[in-house]
């Protein structure tokens, strides 16, 4: 029911708020010129020695022209502490203002090679099949603190420092075994994005039977307001006997009777806003535009008891009065920031559902109020829809964001190889679009069954809806590039 174009809208949506966000390490600043003690100059310089040394060590470029020749180990290679200090500018920045240093600790690097390759943690991590960031930053600061940092030839090269102490020398390795702890950070951001997608979708899913709850809103309200007029100091005839056709609605009475959606609502009252508190304003202005129209009169006039004709009304009353109505919509803004989005494909399965519960036995959904009123049914069986139509749906969003987190690196080479350099700066392209790119090249190259225009078509929506007014049309020349270029390399085997 919470379809593939909500789930990448969402998915979009959190992933942007993450990239924009995620800080794979924090940098230690250099010591300030009131600070500049002879051990603390030494300790930022051990700092970045050794960043350098675990760049080395990780087979990590520090550039084309370093002339630095890096040892190779598949493991250490693969472990991606090393490539996230690769890809962070401002360590890069820092490390290649100190070229005068790139090997310094090259008489000893092979030697620390065998020493690490000879270690238990080593062979642990070897044999792991699975590779978390905990278990990354595990390994590298147990080699920092007990390889490292007893390392005869790597205390030597350091010594050639006239500034040498062992004060600063274990302050500097310190620092870099609490620069490593801030991928505990990042870890905690990326459960806390996953967290936001789950409650992203969930909240749609709340906006279903919230809506689906609103008829009998409204319906209470609209009983309350005949009460209190029989109750006025000289009530009229009316006011004494009024027509009680749209408070004795069948459907808003199957709707009270519904267990599935009347528990969801209960058990859910206090972790989301799906029984509309804080809303009377609104209600009454709903009411009051439902009671004056020309539909409500017809409703009025015609015989009770009809079930499809009773929920056929409420259909109507959602697309033609609810869904249009301004002020319902900057309700929904204030009820939750998810439900912006979510209005325009939850409104479709509300309607859905009520047109499901009195359509006829033959299958027959497009029958319209003149032929739902020639069903003389009294009752009807509201049957709520699933939150996701199969586990493939579910399963969807969580997959694509970490595709994206995941391989974002590559993903980005293939937009950068077919940005024209001349007439756009990659570094300020709009943040949103390459966000939009990278989850639509997640989705063409793993998930094969999708057609590339299904894709393609999805994600320029999500450009023209979420991002600058000409990033359709970038988006799209850009990725039919894309596609063309996996397919060639081999990497997919989809037409565009």
């Amino acid at each position: 029911m919470i379809n593939r174009s909500l789930i990448r809208i969402k998915t979009v949506q959190i992933l942007y708020s993450y990239l924009l966000t995620r800080e794979d390490f924090r940098l230690v600043p250099a010591p300030t010129t009131a600070e500049a003690t002879a051990d603390r100059k030494f300790a930022y310089s051990v700092y970045l020695d050794l960043i350098l040394l675990i760049l080395k060590l990780s087979s990590q470029p520090l550039g084309t022209d370093s002339g630095v020749t890096l040892p190779t180990d598949p493991t250490l290679a693969k472990i991606g502490v090393g490539k996230a200090l690769r890809d962070n500018s401002e360590v890069m920045s820092a490390i290649r203002g100190r070229r005068e240093r790139f090997k310094m600790f090259d008489g000893c690097l092979n030697d620390v090679m065998d020493a690490i390759r000879e270690s238990a943690i080593y062979n642990d991590y070897k044999r792991k099949r699975k590779f978390s960031l905990a278990d990354d930053v595990t390994f590298w600061n147990t080699v920092i603190t007990t390889i490292l940092r007893k390392h005869k030839g790597i205390e030597r090269a350091l010594r050639n420092n006239s500034d040498f102490s062992h004060v600063g020398y274990e302050a500097g390795v310190n620092m870099l075994v609490k620069t490593l702890s801030s991928f505990d950070d990042t870890r905690a951001s990326l459960f806390q994005a996953h967290k936001a997608l789950e409650r992203s979708l969930a909240q749609a899913y709340d906006l279903y039977h919230a809506l689906l709850m609103l008829p009998v809103l409204l319906t209470d309200l609209q009983n309350a307001r005949l009460e209190q007029a029989k109750n006025k100091y000289v009530p009229s005839p009316e006011d004494l006997n009024p027509n009680l056709r749209f408070v004795n609605n069948l459907f808003v009475e199957a709707l009270r009777n519904c267990k599935a959606l009347v528990d969801y609502v209960d058990e859910n009252a206090d972790a989301n806003p799906a029984n509309w508190r804080d809303i009377d304003s609104m209600a009454e202005s709903l009411l009051d535009r439902i009671t004056a129209s020309e539909l409500y009169e017809k409703y009025m006039d015609s015989p009770a008891g009809n079930y499809a004709v009773d929920a056929a009304f409420w259909r109507d009353v959602f697309r033609f009065i609810i869904f249009p109505s301004d002020e319902f919509n900057e309700a929904m803004e204030t009820q939750s920031v998810y439900w912006n989005d979510d209005l325009a494909i939850m409104s479709t399965f509300v309607l859905k559902t009520i047109r499901r519960s009195y359509a006829a036995a033959d299958g027959d959904n497009d029958n319209d109020n003149e032929d739902a009123a020639k069903d003389g049914e009294t009752t009807g069986k509201i049957e709520l829809l699933p939150k996701f139509m199969n586990r493939a749906d579910e399963a969807f969003g969580t997959e694509l964001f970490n595709y994206v987190v995941e391989n974002r690196d590559t993903y980005r080479s293939y937009i950068d190889r077919f940005i024209n350099a001349e007439q756009w700066d990659t570094d300020r392209l709009a943040f949103m679009d390459i966000v939009i790119m990278l989850t639509a090249i997640a989705e063409i190259i793993n998930y094969p069954s999708i057609p590339v225009p299904v894709t393609m078509n999805e994600y320029i929506e999500i450009a023209n809806d979420y991002s600058t007014r000409r990033s359709g049309q970038f988006i799209n020349g850009i990725l039919y590039n894309i596609v063309k270029l996996l397919n060639s390399e081999g990497i997919i085997e989809k037409k565009a």
